[in-house]
């Protein structure tokens, strides 16, 4: 049987919201079977769970925010794209602030709490959702398009192409694809960081947002060039880290998926949307599960791989 994941242990980490600035207790704790991923705003008069959901997400400007009605937890993204990229089913995750840690800007830090932790298999067999029908939702017209599309796959791999019109953009490599049967998350996507313009920070801070973010956790960038001392991690940082980021935005479906994404200029709100299409139409798609692990494909069978 291919089997639910959670941790073995509770891990801990402490870091700054980039948009808020505020200091934040991170414990990540393991869950039954059937849990999903709830996160447990710990630092109310009562705690207040979140469980993860598509139709949770209730704000998706620069970031992914969910809610259940009241409490929220802003820019959930990195970690529930760690999660997805080591097959995380089940995990309580306490916070003492509304917004997950930026930590350094992408998912490795997230990826090392995880492991660090412990994988643990669970008693109870991973429910798929299996794309049977193409989904797809577009925005804008011309040379302002943007879509986002699921089609049946037997796996899981992502493709995304950027189109920012940046001189240090354009450098890059605006095509990525990630499969996660034949490519490595750890190696390959979780270390794309995620990128601004210095041009949008004083909008942003008049706004409140942006107030953690620096160099230390963005790729930052004025109208010519990247400011970062270090340069890019990837040839194809930007592109990836939209492939990191679609990750943790389609893993709050509950469930992993079994099929093709594909995109051009997505973000969380397109993201989200391609979601809420996906479950308005139930004949698009089915809930499978591998009694037999010979009959899953490959890339969700393999022990949890490390750097």
């Amino acid at each position: 049987m291919l089997a639910q994941r959670t941790l073995k242990t509770l891990t801990r980490a402490v870091g700054v919201g980039l948009h808020s600035g505020q200091r934040v207790e991170l414990t990540l704790r393991p869950a039954q079977p059937d849990t999903g991923i709830v996160f447990r705003r710990v630092d109310l008069p009562l705690p207040v769970d979140i469980p993860v959901s598509a139709l949770a997400v209730t704000d998706t400007r620069l970031a992914s925010t969910i809610s259940n009605g009241g409490a929220k937890v802003h820019t959930i993204e990195h970690l529930m794209s760690a999660c997805a990229g080591l097959g995380i089913d089940n995990l309580y995750v306490d916070i003492t602030a509304e917004e997950v840690p930026i930590l350094d800007g992408s998912a490795p830090s997230f990826v090392f709490l995880l492991q660090s932790a412990g994988i643990a298999l669970q008693a109870a067999p991973r429910r798929f959702i299996r794309i049977k029908q193409t989904v797809e939702v577009r925005e804008g017209q011309g040379a302002g398009v943007k879509w986002a599309r699921l089609e049946p796959f037997h796996g899981y791999k992502l493709s995304f192409e950027i189109d920012f019109r940046h001189p240090a953009v354009d450098a890059t490599g605006q095509h990525v694809t990630f499969d996660l049967g034949q490519d490595n998350y750890t190696r390959d996507i979780a270390r794309a960081r995620t990128f601004g313009f210095t041009k949008d920070v004083e909008m942003l801070r008049a706004n409140g947002l942006a107030l953690g973010g620096g160099l230390d956790n963005a790729i930052v960038m004025d109208d010519y060039k990247v400011l970062n001392a270090d340069g890019l991690r990837y040839d194809d940082e930007f592109a990836k880290h939209k492939i990191l980021d679609a990750m943790g935005d389609l893993y709050v479906v509950g469930r992993p998926l079994l099929a093709a994404y594909s995109a051009f200029r997505s973000g969380h709100g397109l993201n989200n949307l391609l979601l809420r299409e996906l479950l308005a139409h139930p004949e698009a798609y089915d809930i499978v599960t591998f009694e037999d692990e010979r009959q899953a494909p490959f890339g969700f069978t393999l022990p949890v791989r490390a750097w």
